[in-house]
């Protein structure tokens, strides 16, 4: 290997570290979004004044929340992601699992945008989701996760019917999971 080799693949660990990272932030903030939704639609059921306070502290937490942490976030792991796929084309391009992921992906990017309009309608007043909806809500992205993750550490060696049935488990576990809550949620209330 010569010394510019080496400098290449030490510089593609740095990306794939930060590839990483940002897409670490950028779950954390759409996870936490969603849940300021939650709490702003929640908000609505407080006599005035304080339901106008929680909802314009809820709209100004969003709107950082978004657009410093994460749009920015999502922004640089799609281009950290790219750059890793532009280093070797040949490899990732021709991989199955690389096709599956980056559909998962362009998955993500759709909630990803869907969520930014739900923020917009916040700012509106006009959101018309339920928080228990919203809760569904959060759980796609986490299901996504999962997928994703999933798909990156197995590669090729996942197996495509254990993987369906593990990825359909989790999507009931945490369904089950939300209606427990709601039941504890109501017998505390």
């Amino acid at each position: 290997m010569n010394p510019s080799d080496s400098l290449i693949f030490v510089a593609m660990l740095y990306v794939k570290a930060l590839h990483v990272i940002f897409m670490v932030s950028w779950f954390a903030g759409l996870f936490y979004m969603v849940r300021l939704f939650i709490y702003f639609v929640e908000a609505n059921e407080q006599q005035e004044p304080k339901k106008s306070i929680l909802q314009e502290q809820f709209e100004l937490m969003q709107k950082r929340l978004w657009w410093i942490i994460t749009t920015p976030a999502m922004i640089l792991t799609v281009v950290f992601g790219t750059i890793m796929i532009l280093d070797q084309p040949d490899y990732y391009l021709s991989q199955s699992w690389m096709h599956i992921k980056l559909s998962f992906v362009g998955l993500l990017l759709i909630y990803h945008f869907y969520s930014q309009r739900m923020m917009f309608q916040c700012q509106k007043r006009t959101i018309s989701w339920s928080s228990g909806k919203l809760r569904l809500w959060n759980e796609v992205a986490t299901l996504l996760l999962v997928a994703i993750v999933f798909l990156v550490i197995m590669k090729n060696t996942l197996n495509w019917i254990y993987g369906t049935l593990g990825f359909f488990g989790v999507a009931l576990l945490l369904m089950l999971g939300i209606q427990l809550y709601k039941k504890l949620r109501k017998t505390r209330a």
